[in-house]
């Protein structure tokens, strides 16, 4: 029940901070239910993670269906370019959440960094200050190497999903040709058709013409 209403009071002041469009009115309404910067870039580093590993699976499961794709007949090619479609956009939709959650992790790392190095010229304790600057360094350290990582998994999407895109596009110009190849017969129909109503329009255009002629002539 607490963190029910923790996550209602969250959403509220999250709405309210949203609507104020400031950075500060946003991590002010965090700090009011308890959440710190740091609290805030751990939960963020969660959701990009969490975000990764939807990612992962979902690369997973539409490369698996890319490669049962090896003969499609022509009867099955529609059914089986709506599949790949599907996961290839499923696919790119989770590449863009994680690199959402990412940018995410860097917007509140960056504020908690700054926050962090300004609170430095506030101690009174040289001691403890040099404590808590080393801390920041060491800090600093780990998080570059977490973004790194994060950064280079997220590049890695880029190409195998070039690679997916190539296939769907490939597998809907197969499509393409088949359904031009099946328009073939229906085109003389067509052309026949069009023609016919051009010679339609062309003896109504005359008949226009001939009655504005004799209007003119107050016949």
């Amino acid at each position: 029940m607490r963190h029910t209403l923790r996550a209602g009071l969250m959403g509220v002041l999250l709405a309210t901070a949203t609507l104020a469009g400031c950075a500060s009115a946003y991590y002010g309404a965090m700090e009011q239910i308890g959440l710190e910067k740091r609290d805030l870039l751990v939960q963020r580093v969660n959701d990009a993670a969490v975000s990764q590993a939807h990612a992962k699976t979902e690369f997973a499961n539409a490369l698996e269906a890319f490669r049962a794709v090896v003969t499609v007949d022509a009867g099955e090619l529609e059914v089986t370019y709506d599949k790949l479609t599907a996961a290839y956009e499923r696919s790119a939709d989770r590449a863009d959440k994680v690199r959402d959650r990412i940018r995410e992790v860097k917007g509140v790392a960056s504020d908690l960094f700054k926050e962090w190095e300004k609170e430095l010229y506030q101690y009174s304790d040289p001691a403890l200050q040099r404590a808590s600057r080393i801390q920041l360094e060491a800090t600093k350290v780990r998080y570059a190497t977490l973004v790194e990582k994060m950064d280079k998994a997220a590049a890695s999407m880029d190409p195998v999903l070039a690679v997916f895109h190539d296939r769907v596009l490939f597998l809907k110009h197969n499509l393409n040709a088949m359904a031009i190849a099946a328009l073939g017969p229906e085109t003389a129909g067509l052309e026949a058709d069009v023609d016919s109503l051009i010679r339609d329009m062309e003896a109504s255009i005359a008949e226009a013409d001939a009655f504005m002629a004799q209007m003119r002539g107050g016949v």
